[in-house]
């Protein structure tokens, strides 16, 4: 599937083609935002926004990624920062929509003023504060984003969760899409686990999808595998009930994925 820069985040969600195929991104992309927001909001543009920490986005803050000092959240208000990969600088990823496509192997789709195109994983696009910490995305110099690719995903289960303090508009807390490969005999023979709003990029658990490999997801390998996604958090002075949280999500959506809840 071929989804240019400009389809908007609602007509995402309300494609039938997208919500057949691809039921985990057509979920997040109709659990973001509002539904005005949704009706405007483009693809490429959530793929694409800034950090929403509130030390970058107010001017009285000069913030490492304004080319300041330090980063305020990491001893500051940090209740909805990152608990992974938040040495340098603690912000959360913005976009549920790229949790979504990470876990189903999106590739991008970026042309330049000369016509020249790139194409690569999804996942090699977004940039960590520990390679570029003023930077978000691997977008260079006049270039723009045109579409996401998404491999055929026949054959997939795939689930879609989050955590929000309300149920209508609000950023999730924890975003969790999995995507499991289950062999005839329900063994799982390959599985993505991509965590969202808890790192500066989506996350991949690792060691959760390896864990699983080879077993029945039942609830003793999910708890197990969230269990696992834990590995190497590091949470800051407000926001470790992210951890549990998180944990939760993981073996809820694993079991949704594989049609037990």
């Amino acid at each position: 599937l071929r989804i240019g820069a400009q389809v908007t985040l609602a007509h995402l969600a309300s494609d039938e083609n997208v919500s057949k195929a691809y039921p985990a991104l057509a979920d997040a992309a109709g659990a973001s935002a509002s539904p005005e927001i949704r009706n405007a909001a483009t693809l490429g543009g959530n793929l694409l926004q800034r950090p929403r920490c509130w030390y970058f986005r107010a001017a009285q803050y000069r913030c490492l990624r304004k080319g300041g000092g330090h980063c305020y959240a990491i001893n500051g208000e940090n209740q909805y920062h990152a608990i992974f990969d938040n040495r340098f600088c603690a912000i959360v990823h913005p976009s549920t929509s790229a949790t979504a496509l990470v876990a189903l192997g999106a590739e991008v789709e970026l042309v330049d003023g000369d016509g020249a195109t790139r194409r690569f994983a999804l996942e090699d696009f977004f940039v960590g504060p520990d390679k570029d910490v003023q930077r978000e995305n691997d977008l260079r110099p006049r270039e723009i984003l045109t579409a996401v690719l998404l491999p055929n995903a026949a054959g997939l289960r795939t689930a879609h969760l989050k955590l929000s303090q309300k149920l209508s508009f609000d950023w999730p807390l924890v975003d969790v899409v999995v995507a499991l490969d289950l062999g005839p005999d329900g063994a799982c023979r390959h599985a993505s686990i991509i965590l969202g709003a808890i790192a500066p990029t989506p996350r991949r658990a690792r060691a959760a999808e390896d864990a699983l490999v080879g077993k029945i997801v039942d609830a003793q390998s999910a708890a197990a595998a969230g269990r696992a996604a834990l590995e190497g958090a590091t949470p800051l002075s407000k926001n470790a009930y992210k951890a549990p949280m998180l944990e939760a999500l993981v073996r809820r959506a694993l079991l949704r994925a594989a049609g037990q809840a």
